[in-house]
């Protein structure tokens, strides 16, 4: 059965904008990406997993303009030790970047493996992806996999003795960026991912993530600054026996965010944690969306999200937790809440268990409310001023999804970006 018409134009009007790249080794996989898009054409309201979210302006044929952010607060991560790469409007900039050689792992750019016909990346290169558009397809992402102009392929094969921070610089109020990185962490491996920065006026990134028996990939994220920017992103990862995956994502500001997150615990004994932080305010729309999959024996899968809104501003959260027929002794956690600090904002929430097998532990659940009044007067009466309280609490109420951060330096940052927000918004 054909696309509706609607969807075929515009799938048809965003196809027309986009030139592929000779893509070397990738071209097998970009070509059959562009076949699942024309398949299922892009995104509209009526597809299941976008009802709460207008992908209008994630998929028309030019990016919509946004302004850019000036501002002398210091960028994230700014005082860590860390390998940086640098990316301006979705083009690596050699000149801002370090040297990308470093113990215990190798980088190359996408547009230099295409240019082999022989690299570990061909095997993992929108392998993922379209693994992951069953059973909800993710035409988004695929679009990114046929379409995506740079990006970097990181093989860690040991423990580098400091993170990768893959930085995203917005300097076109017009640009346009299509991201696609892929990650192999071999057995026994360790490393840490960070991310940070605008991308661009409309950003579509994807991240293939595979981790071999007994690896682990900790993953840090802030998404903020220039708030017209518009982004979809997509991590897909795959996970082996004994092996952890920790990502944490924080946003505060942007008119469109979608995050998408996708994990297969393919191998006994595995662990994936995902959480998310998120203040918004005003013109501020944040989704995050998240499939995790039990197909092994005594997994561990836990999703925290927290998510606070005022001035009309919208949050929405969509987890889902699968558990295949004979995935038994899975322990899955699922937890999204928001704290509404007027009743102008909306919180729209769909948690999801299905459970095939027997001998689980999994729960889900899902809240919105008010700032604790008790508390607050509590604080109040102990002398502290009203939007001194209400920062305090807000953050209390962030705690438990920027406590899945492991590295307290980085935790720290996490909190320190939330404080200075908060404080520049009272």
């Amino acid at each position: 059965m054909g696309l509706p018409e609607v969807k075929q134009t515009a799938t048809e009007a965003r196809l027309a904008s986009l030139v592929m790249l000779d893509a070397g080794c990738t071209r097998a996989a970009r070509e059959n990406a562009l076949a699942r898009v024309l398949e299922m054409g892009l995104p509209g309201r009526r597809d299941e997993y976008w009802k709460y979210t207008r992908p209008d302006t994630l998929i028309s044929p030019e990016a919509p303009r946004a302004a850019l952010f000036r501002s002398d607060e210091s960028l994230m991560f700014h005082n860590l030790d860390r390998l940086k790469i640098v990316f301006v409007d979705g083009v690596f900039s050699p000149d801002e970047s370090d040297d990308l050689a470093l113990e215990g792992v190798t980088i190359d750019r996408i547009e230099d493996i295409c240019c082999k016909d022989i690299h570990w990346g061909k095997e993992l290169y929108g392998v993922l992806e379209a693994r992951g558009q069953t059973p909800v397809q993710r035409p988004l992402a695929a679009l990114n996999t046929a379409f995506a102009g740079d990006g970097v392929a990181i093989h860690v094969t040991g423990k580098p003795s400091k993170p990768i921070s893959l930085i995203y610089r917005h300097e076109s109020e017009t640009s346009d960026a299509m991201l696609h990185h892929i990650v192999r962490v071999e057995s026994g491996a360790e490393v840490t991912i960070l991310e940070n920065g605008p991308a661009a006026s409309r950003f579509n990134k994807c991240m293939e993530i595979d981790i071999a028996d007994g690896g682990k990939l900790h993953h840090v994220r802030a998404q903020g600054r220039d708030h017209e920017r518009r982004a979809a992103t997509h991590m897909f990862t795959r996970l082996g026996r004994e092996s952890v995956y920790k990502s944490f994502t924080l946003t505060v500001n942007g008119v469109l965010t979608r995050n998408e997150q996708v994990i297969e615990l393919t191998g006994d004994d595995a662990i994936a944690h995902v959480a998310g932080a998120c203040v918004g305010d005003g013109d501020f729309h944040h989704d995050d969306t998240v499939f995790v999959t039990h197909d092994a024996v005594n997994c561990e899968s836990r999703q925290v999200f927290k998510k606070v809104l005022r001035n009309g501003a919208t949050g929405v959260f969509q987890g889902k937790i699968l558990v295949k027929e004979g995935a038994q002794k899975t322990d899955g956690y699922q937890i999204s809440q928001s704290l509404l600090l007027d009743d102008d904002s909306q919180f729209l929430a769909k948690p999801e268990l299905e459970i095939y097998a027997d001998d689980v532990a999994c729960s889900h659940g899902s809240t919105s409310g008010a700032i604790d009044e008790t508390a607050l007067f509590y604080l109040r009466s102990r002398g502290v001023p009203f939007k001194d309280a209400t920062n305090m609490l807000t953050l209390a109420f962030l705690a438990e999804a920027v406590d899945e951060i492991e590295d307290e330096a980085l935790a720290k940052a996490m909190v320190d970006r939330l404080e200075g927000w908060l404080a520049r918004r009272s």
